[in-house]
């Protein structure tokens, strides 16, 4: 068990915290990065990134983090490898816990934990999870070469995977509740021009099914909400991307959160209603943009800076 003390603590390494990072040591202010359970956040998991300023060139969600990293650490930025579990908030300087049993103490936090999955809350998914049954194909895309598979979601996410997928697989079904896509023009039309990929609207999953011994996935059943129509397809791979949730659960008791779970911070600011503590990024937005995060962790930073 180890005790750390900082003027400035980032709990989170996603774009928000690393920028915010990044801020602080140029500033010369004695700060420190908690990376979390991610390190690099949900943007490592992303296939391809086009609209992140400065790339000309396609960039994967992964090499763009490591690049941030990367230029973090040039600049001295201090990252420990762990996962803050709990906060106190009620007095000053504020005291931090890690799952590593280590102690953090810090005048001022910058909270960036992001975002986590949503799952589809079946039984069945939860039995396949690890085993056919993913939330990143970029992950786990290169193990269902030549198989077919189904993503779940229509919004960028979805769209991003099931697009990366056809590198692989043979066939991709994208499962989606509605009748059309709450993603980008640009991916709905490379998505609509890809022969590789079915569409099936107006359906959600049921069910998915495999075997006991090996524990893999075999098929999916689903049913259309509209006529109550059911079928089956047999696939070797599920990919959920039916959104995320912020990872606040654990400042509720502290801070004001909005009914989808966002910490509400001050108009034109990143600052919460509890003085030294602010929010940047997938927390307080929902747009899970990495752009939009970034430029929220240096707000944050400087924010946090100017009341050092």
């Amino acid at each position: 068990m180890a005790e750390y003390k900082s003027d400035l603590l980032i709990i989170g390494s996603g774009p928000a915290g690393y920028t915010a990072g990044i801020y602080a040591a140029r500033a010369g202010v004695k700060s420190l990065i908690v990376a979390g359970a991610q390190k690099g956040g949900q943007l490592i998991k992303s296939s391809e990134v086009e609209n992140f300023p400065g790339f000309t060139e396609v960039i994967s969600g992964y090499d763009l983090m490591h690049r941030i990293h990367k230029q973090a650490m040039n600049l001295g930025v201090h990252l420990i490898d762990d996962e803050i579990t709990e906060v106190d908030f009620y007095d000053h300087p504020f005291v931090c816990s890690s799952a590593s049993g280590n102690s953090f103490m810090s005048k001022s936090i910058i909270i960036a934990t992001g975002a986590s999955v949503n799952w589809l809350g079946l039984p069945s998914e939860r039995k396949y999870i690890g085993h056919g049954v993913s939330s990143c194909a970029t992950c786990d895309g290169f193990f269902y070469k030549g198989k077919e598979v189904a993503v779940v979601g229509g919004g960028n996410s979805a769209l991003e995977q099931a697009l990366y997928l056809t590198n692989y697989v043979e066939k991709v079904y994208l499962i989606h509740r509605r009748h059309s896509f709450n993603a980008e023009h640009a991916l709905q039309k490379r998505l609509f021009e890809n022969r590789k990929i079915t569409i099936f609207w107006n359906n959600v999953v049921d069910e998915i099914v495999g075997t006991e011994e090996p524990l893999e996935v075999t098929g999916i059943r689903i049913r259309n909400v509209k006529s109550d129509k059911k079928k089956f397809l047999d696939v070797a791979g599920v990919f959920v991307a039916i959104g995320h949730h912020p990872n606040t659960e654990m400042f509720r008791r502290y801070l004001q959160l909005d009914a989808g779970g966002y910490i509400i911070t001050k108009p034109k600011s990143n600052a919460t209603d509890i003085k030294g503590v602010y929010a940047a990024g997938d927390v307080c937005n929902p747009y899970r943009q990495a752009i939009i995060a970034a430029g929220c962790g240096a707000r944050a930073a400087l924010e946090a800076i100017r009341e050092l």
